[in-house]
């Protein structure tokens, strides 16, 4: 009969219209992870790999796979290969960007910008814009055991300069600003933790009170004057974006 097959026909068009529509949520939850991978930096790898890909104990820690497998990972890793001229400034890159907590390439290239921009040795405005960081400022206070646990209190709002609170860890603090821990976090045992850490020295361009829980960002180093636990050839890195 014609009515009742028009009538299974819409109901099979129907079917098919409400099986399709009850994947959609499913199809946007999946184009949803696809962005948020895509989105995602290096950062969430895990943090010491890149000890032995670069071959170095970068953060001089004793929980480095470096001390132990002294050589690259993968499984040609213990054979020694001659780096060209561009391979050696590009290690250099990988050296200096890792070691302040793997900063992003568009992050680090706008350092080599405003370094070159400014007066005086461009290898050293390097040093001093990174080390001027918020992030490296709250670690070399050591009231972060890493320079990634030092960004993760940045984000989460519990730094303040000079009284205000400031969650961008690439913030770049001034001469005689004072950096202090959050109230809330003084009694934090992570913080804690690394004050007492004997891992690492205070450089003499900071001041830190860790009773209180703050401290004073005196001058910007020099090169000579960060206590880098590998050499760090920030000219090999003017020589490697200036090409």
């Amino acid at each position: 009969m014609p009515g009742a097959r028009r009538c299974s026909t819409i109901q099979l068009v129907y079917r098919r219209l409400f099986a399709l529509l009850s994947h959609v949520p499913y199809v946007i939850m999946y184009l949803v992870f696809l962005f948020f991978l895509s989105s995602m930096t290096k950062r969430i790898t895990t943090k010491y790999k890149i000890d032995r890909r670069l071959g170095v104990n970068l953060w001089g820690r004793p929980k480095s796979p470096f001390n132990t497998r002294n050589y690259r990972p993968g499984q040609h890793g213990k054979q020694s290969s001659k780096l060209s001229d561009y391979g050696v400034q590009l290690h250099a890159k990988q050296k200096l960007k890792g070691y302040y907590g793997n900063i992003s390439e568009k992050q680090f290239r706008k350092v080599y910008m405003k370094a070159i921009v400014r007066k005086g040795d461009s290898s050293e405005n390097i040093i001093e814009l990174l080390e001027r960081r918020l992030d490296a400022v709250v670690y070399r206070m050591k009231f972060a055991s890493t320079v990634f646990a030092s960004r993760q209190i940045v984000n989460h709002g519990h730094v303040l300069v000079n009284g205000k609170v400031i969650d961008i860890p690439s913030y770049q603090v001034k001469d005689g600003d004072e950096v202090a821990i959050s109230p809330k976090m003084t009694a934090n045992i992570n913080v804690l933790g690394a004050t007492e850490s004997p891992e690492r020295q205070i450089p003499d361009y900071v001041e830190v009170d860790h009773k209180g829980m703050k401290g004073k960002f005196i001058h910007a180093p020099k090169l000579a004057d960060v206590p880098y636990p590998v050499q760090m050839e920030p000219h090999l890195v003017v020589e490697f974006y200036s090409r």
